[in-house]
């Protein structure tokens, strides 16, 4: 496990720790995890680390419009070669790379795109894909419970030319979905159906790098299934922005264009795309399954985590294979908000709602010690207050 780390960022976002004696530098935002540490709400709240910093201050500063700036420009031919596609474009997030894809492969209505009920592009993305594409999103209830199986989409997907359906003109698959992994093997069949028939596949993969470091499958058997793929620096590995969108050279330059018409051309991006390649070496690792990366001990806290809650007695909604851990807290008798109030009265951060934690390389043992004591105080009022974990009319719970 991470070593502890106390919660000492002051409220100017400093750290109130001395300098040290050998460098005599004052510690700032980027000498450690600070409240990151106890922070489960998301992977995205990890702070940039002084190795990222100091590849900033060593970056390009030349014009991607252009695509001119070296650092940029090594980095994209640097992860199209590690997902086995032709090119790659950086992007100032998940969600742009995601409605750029679509974007780029859906080019005359009337069309649709099959994907999760629970999917990102479908649930948390603005309604994109209707206002950049004019497509009708169809999300699915997987019968197994957990992720979509070709049978799933062989139940939905729509073909040909009949006059009153919008046919199916991408499939758009998510890995890994509210923390757990769609296996390789099914993504194989998936893809073989989406060729046969003429069907463009996207990866949403903002966190692919989990299951591969799961061992579900290395990076380039994932990716090289799908006409393109979006990966994301900044949830899970770190990077204070950016993702990156993968596919062939068409698609990318058509991608290109669509980025600047919205607004997404970046000048000097050498400043973000440095730290990005860190977070890309250092969090996830160098080899194809993430080899030296750090994000592994978080799946192996996730799982201590989970391991605490069902001896307590408590139950989980999802399996814990990645780094998310799903408390069923209606089970428990207890609710998001008691769960919140309580979370809080022990220094950690969680989101309201359902008992969904998140799992980051940068969650210390002080954090993981603090919320198994508010587990037990959730377990121990269980039956007596009577509380149920009910959604309020018109919230949603992210997934």
């Amino acid at each position: 496990m991470p070593p502890k780390v106390e919660d000492t960022q002051g409220l100017n976002g400093t750290t109130d720790l001395p300098p040290t004696d050998e460098h005599h530098t004052k510690q700032n935002a980027w000498s450690a995890p600070g409240p990151a540490a106890f922070d489960f709400r998301s992977d995205v709240v990890t702070s940039p680390t002084a190795s990222m910093l100091a590849a900033i201050t060593n970056t390009t500063l030349l014009d991607d419009v252009f695509v001119e700036d070296p650092t940029t420009n090594d980095l994209e031919a640097h992860l199209a070669s590690r997902t086995e596609h032709e090119a790659a474009l950086f992007v100032l997030s998940g969600t742009m790379g995601n409605q750029l894809a679509i974007r780029a492969h859906l080019t005359q209505p009337p069309h649709s795109v099959l994907c999760d009920y629970r999917a990102h592009i479908l649930e948390w993305e603005a309604g994109g894909v209707a206002s950049l594409c004019g497509a009708l999103v169809k999300g699915v209830v997987p019968k197994n419970g957990v992720y979509l199986t070709l049978e799933d989409i062989e139940k939905n997907v729509i073909l040909g030319d009949e006059i009153h359906g919008a046919p199916t003109r991408l499939i758009s698959l998510e890995n890994t979905l509210a923390g757990t992994i769609m296996p390789l093997e099914e993504v194989k069949r998936i893809s073989a159906f989406a060729k046969e028939h003429d069907i463009k596949l996207h990866l949403d993969g903002a966190r692919i790098w989990e299951a591969v470091v799961a061992g579900a499958g290395s990076l380039p058997e994932y990716c090289s299934l799908f006409d393109s793929a979006s990966l994301c620096f900044s949830k899970g590995l770190g990077a204070p922005v950016g993702s990156m969108l993968v596919g062939s050279k068409k698609l990318i330059k058509q991608a290109r264009w669509v980025r600047k018409s919205i607004g997404g051309g970046l000048r000097q991006p050498g400043v973000v795309t440095a730290a990005a390649r860190v977070a890309l070496d250092e969090t996830f690792g160098k080899g194809p399954n993430g080899e030296g990366g750090l994000l592994k001990q978080s799946h192996i806290t996730a799982k201590k985590i989970a391991n605490i809650w069902t001896e307590l007695g408590g139950k989980l909604e999802n399996p814990t294979e990645t780094n998310m851990v799903w408390l069923n807290l209606e089970d428990a008798g207890s609710s998001g908000p008691e769960f919140l109030e309580v979370a809080k009265e022990h220094g950690l951060k969680i989101l309201p709602g359902r008992g969904r934690l998140v799992v980051h390389y940068q969650i210390s043992d002080e954090a993981v010690d603090r919320l198994e004591k508010v587990m037990k105080v959730l377990i121990s009022r269980k039956g007596q207050n009577g509380q149920a974990n009910k959604i309020r009319v018109g919230e949603r719970a992210y997934g």
